[in-house]
């Protein structure tokens, strides 16, 4: 089962920069091939992670406000978002063990604030 929230540019300001905890934002697009690579390797960590952050997919075709807003160039796009800040960014395919390494360094972040 997905555990993805797939937001409009409507509802970013407040399903990422005002959720309660850490957000991951992949920003994607149907056609993009690197993007259905990386999306399985997402699910997965919010599947081994439960509820320790939120998985946020972003269509960059149907919804570019905030793709141009942070300056998304390429997709895949990953923020790593706690508090509203970015703490992090992953430009492309990535394998499952970098993108969870950066993801446990955001956690442990949020965790010291």
């Amino acid at each position: 089962m997905s555990k993805a929230i797939h937001v409009t540019d409507a509802e970013f300001q407040q399903k990422v920069l005002e959720a309660p905890q850490p957000v991951i934002v992949d920003f994607w697009a149907p056609w993009c091939g690197p993007c259905r690579m990386v999306s399985p390797i997402l699910e997965d960590l919010a599947n081994d992670y439960d509820d320790k952050f939120t998985l946020v997919k972003v269509n960059t075709d149907e919804n570019p406000q905030y793709a141009i807003q942070y300056g998304v160039q390429g997709i895949p796009t990953m923020l790593f978002i706690s508090n509203g800040q970015i703490i992090d960014r992953v430009v492309g395919a990535m394998p499952k063990p970098m993108i969870q390494q950066r993801l446990d360094r955001m956690l442990n972040a949020a965790v010291k604030n």
